[in-house]
Formats: C-alpha cells, structure tokens, sequence
C-alpha cells in the first residue's frame, strides 16, 4: 500500500502546470505575513494598540486559509489582546467563533487557553461563578487530552476557589485534593502555594483549626513570592486568633508589620495592622478606638470598600458593650456596604450584632432570618449545582470515551478489509502502469523546460540590452545634447558646470545599475543598505527572514538576479506608490528561496503593470533561470510581489 499511495502522489505532482506551483507560493507568502504579524503582536515592546494592529492584519491572513492550528493561535491572541484593553464586548463576539469551531484541528492546547480565559473573564470580570467555573472545567478537559499536568491543576485550583468562594469547602477541598498530584514542578510554587492557601481556608471555615496551620504554614514554605508569604501568614495569624491563640497570633501580626515588603501594598499593610489591633483588643490589651481608625483611613484612601467592612465590623464590636448609638452607626455602615458591594454575608453579619445591641428590634430581626434563608438556599443551590457540573462532565467523558473507542475499532476493521480488497485486485498492474507514464511524462517534460529556458535566457538577455540602450538614449543623450547646446551659447559658467555635475552623478548612478553585484559574505547587509537607501526617508521598511538565511547556500547568479529585482520594486516605489509602509519577507524551502514585497502606495491596475517595460523585464530575467514572480496590485490597495527563485 505505500507503494500505491508513493506513486500516486508522484504522478500527481507531475501533472502539475505553472498555475499552480503559482498558487503553492502564494499560500506559503501568505502564511509568512500570518506569522511576521503574529510575533509582533507578541511582543511587549510594542503598545498594546500597535500589537491589536498587527493582530488584526494577521488575522485577516489567516482567515484566507484552512482553520488549522495556525488559525487558532491567532484567534486566541486575538482574544487576549481584547481582554487587555477591556474590549470584552469583541471578545465575546471571536469567542463563539472558538465555539462554533470544531475541536477536530489537532489544536488542544490552544482551545484549553482559551476557555482559561474566558473563565478568568467570567470569575473576575463579570463575577459569574457557574459560567467561570464551567469554563475552567473545559480547559481542563482539554488540558488532559494533552496530558499538561500544570495546566490541568491549575484550572482545578481556580475550580476550587470558586467553590470556597461560594462557601462550598467541603466541595472545594475534594477539588483540590483532586489537583495536588498535577501541581508538583517548582516552577509552579505560586500555585502550590496557593492550593495550600484555599485548603487552609476550607478547613478554617469549617472549625478544623489545627489542620488550617498546618496547611497555612505548608503555603507559607512552598511560595517563593514575599508579598504572597506575607497574605499567608496573616491568614495564619488570623487562624491563631479565632482559635483563641493570641500569644501565637499577636506574635505573628508584628512580626508581619515590620516586614519592609508589606508597606508596598497599603491594602494588605491596613488589613494586617487592623487584624493586630482587634487581636490585641480580644486578648484583654487597653485599647483605643483611634487604633481602629488607623487601618479604616488608610482603607478609605484606597478605595478599599471590603477592607471597610472588617474595618467598621471591628469597631461595631468594640463599641457594643460601652457605646451602642456608635456601635449602631458603626454596623448601620457595614449594611450598606455589603449592600452595595452585594455580599449578603457580610450584611447578615452585621444584623447578628445589632440584634444584641437592639433586641426589641422586629425589623433587623426578620431581616436577619430572611438573608440567612436565603444563603442557605443558595448555598445549596450552589452545591449541587457544581456537584452536577462535575457529574455531568464525567458522564459525558466517559460516553466520548466509549464511542471513540467502538468508531476506531470500526475504522480499524473497514480499513483492513479494504487494504486486503485493494491489494488482491490488481495492484500490481496498475502500479506498473502508472510508472511506465511516470517515467514518459517526466522525459518529455523536462525536454520541454530544457528548450524552454534556453529561448527564455536568450530573451531576457536581449530585453535587458534593449531596456539599458533606451535608458542610456533617452536619460543620458538628452542631457548631454542640452549641455553641448548650452555650451555652443556661451551660456554661463555657473549654469554649465550645474549641468555637467548632474550629467556626472547621472551617469555614476547608472553604472552602479550596471555594475556586477557583490555576492560575497556581506551580500545581506549590502541588499539591506542598498534597499534602505534606495526607499526616501518617510517610508518605514520592515525585513523578516533574511537575516536568518544561509546565504552561502544560494548561487551567486540568483543573488544576483534577487538584488536587481528587489532594487528595481524599491525604486519603482521610491518614484511612483507614495507609499509610508514596506514590508520584505525572505523564507528559505529546501533548493527554492521566495521573496515577498508589500507596500501600502497607491498602487496601480492590470493594465498599468503591463504597460511598465522595467516590471516585464524583472519577470524575464527571473524566469530565466527557472524562477517566477507574481504581481498583485490595485489602485489604491498597494502593491505586492511574491518571488520565487532556484537557489
């Protein structure tokens, strides 16, 4: 059978013509543009609106062709570009393009990235945990497909924290028990610590006190982050305190206050200075409520809303048993935060305080039961519902699993029968057949390229004669009859050595045009230089791939030929498109180098190229030694050249 499909595949390429090794190099410059904007869209050096510019180019590439990997990629940063700038609007639009894609593509790893980050968008952009925790359930999926451990744990800890957000620790520890084994490099310390974190909390919320230090201070060890260290200990010492303690904890919290890194983030720095105040103050030390106001000032002065809600609920409780009006307003505070904020929690809170403080009250007590119903029901809701997400996913990975399985075997078991049918009935004849035309077409053709390129060298060496003697007729006769007419007047001395200065850089320029082209170890820089000072000052141009090539690898003649083609494009630009962008790629593919020139000028129609002596004679010359170029140009969309040359 590999004989069979061996021959196929040669007779095939055989019969193909001019047209469509044409269209093999326009795929494969085009492929070139997807990448050389792809990795500018890559690189931070760059704003993020020049890399959105160079993405969307890139896109427009890639949209031409198959959706192959390479078209995912570019979706994919595409997407994350929108997300930076916050345009989340077109990043829900591309994303269903992700959605309505099929999976089929070889393109897992990208697909896991990409429903990563939409469940990033969805946790804590728009604060939905089901869609967020649905969509990091799917990139792991994926993720496993490809066995990335790393990745799978880490859309596992992102699980789990939704589920510990949403005050389902049990379920959040049976996650992240489910993640450890995936999250094991040392690259990956921030996410062990971090698992460490989220478990130390599930047991803290469920009165599990002596394994919340444990795993606490096993977060603690595996970060290699200071400012992550410092939230752990202050988890910790917050551990030590609700335990009752507070020798540990206050111990702790200063120790943590002194810490040079903490003064950074005056967020945390008011959080551990506020958690110190209120520890000392349970543990029986004289304090006064100014203490309290030192972290709530610092809060307010960043903004820091939820801080505000400990920072009032410390000083509600401080106040309860000696102040009640302050104590009220203190609370009253509390409420509304956590009602704009939207954290019932927190406002259910505040209600238990106040309902010492104000027994009699019917209002705070009936408000109190409402909200803490409804947590309940929601809790429940929410329990289930992510233990039916997990169910779910399972059940229809393993009926995936299950088809998968019965089609190979079904595939496997047609393909023998018909690689045994193909193989008994008459193989051999027709691979007999198909050499013996094989070898005769190939015969003839190569007789016909032979007496071809012979007629074509030939041809292009007479035009390039013709197009030199017009140049030297036209340009420098005309200025040396006006020189002669101006001398035979007596015309000024001043004038005349004007005219002969400008008949000399004339003619100096012409013989650099003639002269033979130095294709010795420095031949890239001089075809840069030489394009670069051929192009004027305010047009960018942009080179991909030359630098790269091993140019000692490619004849002298088709460095040659590749110098004056690309001079003569530049040139043609430099008079003609009006163009501000250039850009050249240069891609090397086993005995072939192609070329690609883009500008965005003016450009021009069919008929205009046609008429251009100079561009039909750079195709001459090309196809002389067996190479080709294609142009492509419309007036007012630029103009674009794709060479293709034997190296």
């Amino acid at each position: 059978m590999k004989i069979f499909y061996f021959v196929l595949v040669i007779t095939l390429l055989e019969s193909c013509d001019i047209s469509t090794e044409k269209n093999v190099i326009a795929h494969s410059t085009s492929i070139d543009s997807v990448l050389f904007y792809y990795n500018i869209s890559k690189d931070n050096s760059f704003s993020l609106e020049q890399r959105q510019k160079a993405i969307n180019k890139s896109f427009i590439h890639v949209s031409k062709s198959n959706k192959d990997t390479t078209y995912y990629e570019v979706l994919y940063q595409k997407n994350s570009i929108y997300f930076l700038l916050k345009e989340y609007d077109s990043l829900l639009i591309f994303n269903k393009l992700f959605l309505k894609s099929s999976n089929g593509n070889n393109a897992e790893f990208i697909f896991g990235k990409q429903f990563y980050l939409m469940g990033y968008y969805y946790g804590e952009v728009v604060q939905m945990p089901d869609s967020a925790f649905n969509n990091y359930n799917t990139s792991k999926n994926y993720f496993e497909k490809i066995m990335d451990s790393s990745r799978i744990g880490k859309n596992l800890l992102n699980m789990a924290t939704i589920q510990k957000n949403q005050n389902d620790f049990f379920g959040s520890k049976e996650t992240l028990t489910e993640a450890l084994p995936f999250i094991t490099r040392k690259e990956d310390s921030l996410s062990i610590g971090a698992l460490y974190n989220t478990l130390a909390t599930d047991h803290r919320k469920l009165f599990n006190y002596k394994e919340a230090e444990t795993y606490y201070l096993k977060a603690i060890e595996a970060t290699n982050n200071s400012n992550y260290r410092l939230v752990y200990k202050n988890n910790l010492a917050a551990t030590y305190i609700v335990n009752k303690d507070y020798i540990k904890g206050i111990s702790l919290f200063k120790s943590i206050l002194i810490d040079s890194n903490l003064i950074k983030d005056q967020n945390e720095y008011a959080r551990v200075l506020d958690n110190l105040t209120y520890a000392q103050w349970l543990s029986g030390d004289k304090i006064i409520e100014k203490e309290f106001q030192k972290s709530l000032e610092i809060r307010k002065q960043n903004y820091d809303k939820r801080g505000q809600i400990a920072s009032y609920t410390h000083l509600g409780e401080y106040n309860s048993a000696t102040n009640p009006k302050r104590c009220i307003s203190y609370f009253d505070s509390v409420i509304q935060l956590s009602r704009k904020l939207k954290i019932p929690r927190a406002e259910a809170d505040a209600l238990r305080f106040l309902m010492k403080v104000e027994p009699k009250n019917l209002y705070i007590r009936d408000r109190y039961v409402f909200l803490q119903d409804s947590l309940y029901q929601q809790e429940l809701k929410v329990k289930t519902q992510f233990a039916k997400y997990k169910y779910d996913d399972k059940v229809t990975q393993e009926e995936n699993l299950r088809l998968e399985k019965e089609n190979t075997e079904k595939e496997l078991e047609a393909s023998r029968e018909r690689n045994q049918k193909i193989l008994y009935l008459g193989g051999f004849l027709f691979i007999t057949a198909v050499l013996g035309l094989s070898l005769f077409g190939f015969r003839q053709r190569t007789k016909r390229l032979k007496q071809k390129g012979k007629a074509e060298k030939l041809e292009a060496i007479q035009e390039t004669e013709a197009e030199l003697s017009r140049k030297l007729h036209d340009d420098h006769g005309g200025k040396l009859n006006q020189l002669m007419s101006l001398i035979q007047l007596n015309a000024d001395k001043e004038v005349i050595l004007d005219k002969t200065e400008e008949l000399y850089n004339h003619t100096r320029d012409f013989s650099r045009t003639l002269n033979s082209v130095d294709t010795g170890p420095d031949f890239w820089k001089i075809l840069k230089a030489t394009l670069e000072f051929a192009k004027p000052a305010e047009v960018e141009m942009m080179f991909n791939g030359g630098k790269e090539l091993d140019w000692s690898m490619v004849s002298n003649q088709s460095k040659t030929i590749l110098f004056k083609v690309l001079q003569e494009l530049v040139i043609n630009m430099a008079r003609h498109s009006k163009a501000n962008q250039t850009v050249i790629l240069f891609k090397d593919q086993y005995k072939m180098l192609y070329a690609y020139y883009e500008d965005d000028g003016v450009g021009a129609s069919k008929e205009a190229l046609l008429r251009k002596n100079g561009l039909q004679n750079t195709e001459k010359r090309i196809q002389a030694i067996g190479g080709s170029i294609i142009f492509d140009s419309e007036e007012g969309k630029g103009f674009r050249a794709e060479i293709q040359i034997p190296k």
